[in-house]
């Protein structure tokens, strides 16, 4: 991703990547993929403010980006997330997308939809508890609390942590054990590992974007949005 500092994605950038990802797939030479992104941050999710493409028709927008999105599931090469900085809101479902994540210490990992008043997407109903587990992803979803590098490691959100600014060479590292591995193999082993989550997570994205339409039409949303782009905290009355 080369939108720095703080790499927010919308559809071309998703798409893109799951192009890009798909067509490493029929390339024999390519065993694993590298997520990563230049500047500060890894991804800040979307874009709110105007320009940013939710500032218009916010429902049908993410219908089409989440729905482009769920084919990075379908990939069949292992993929590693190389997360410095922030991964925040989609941000952060774009990382639990991948295989494996590396980050370092002053990394955060953030589920802040809560906090902006509306449901959590990118099929983090699904990845995010089987990450961390159950009451691990409610602690995060329903605070929207920052995890940072070492509990993300805790807590499994995280599967290995670099040394300051190394998350990258750290993760290329990891890359090129797995390269060494038969392709056949990982490929087969992680089908099985993997299973049914491309389904299930259709299916959680789905349902993410019915109530992701229902509560964007609520005060609590307009006030969350508005109070994240004016840095300030949110006052909600549950309207």
């Amino acid at each position: 991703m080369r939108r720095p500092p703080a790499n927010h994605f919308d559809e071309r950038l998703v798409g893109g990547i799951v192009d890009a990802a798909l067509a490493l797939d029929d390339d024999p030479a390519c065993r694993v993929i590298v997520l990563a992104s230049q500047g500060k941050h890894f991804c800040a999710g979307a874009d709110f403010g105007d320009g940013g493409g939710f500032d218009r028709d916010r429902v049908a927008v993410s219908e089409r980006l989440y729905r482009r999105a769920a084919r990075l599931f379908d990939v069949r090469t292992p993929i590693i997330a190389a997360v410095q900085g922030a991964a925040v809101g989609g941000g952060l479902g774009l990382a639990c997308a991948a295989d494996f994540r590396v980050a370092e210490a002053s990394s955060r990992f953030v589920a802040n939809f809560a906090l902006l008043g509306f449901h959590q997407g990118f099929g983090l109903s699904v990845t995010l508890p089987d990450l961390v587990g159950r009451r691990a992803a409610a602690d995060l979803l329903l605070t929207g609390r920052r995890v940072g590098g070492e509990e993300a490691l805790r807590i499994g959100l995280a599967d290995r942590l670099a040394e300051p600014g190394r998350v990258r060479e750290t993760a290329l590292a990891w890359a090129r054990e797995i390269a060494a591995a038969a392709p056949l193999a990982v490929r087969s082993i992680r089908a099985t590992l993997r299973a049914d989550l491309p389904d299930r997570v259709r299916q959680a994205l789905e349902h993410e974007l019915v109530e992701q339409a229902r509560l964007w039409r609520t005060a609590d949303c307009a006030e969350g949005i508005a109070a994240s782009l004016e840095r300030r905290a949110p006052v909600f009355r549950g309207e």
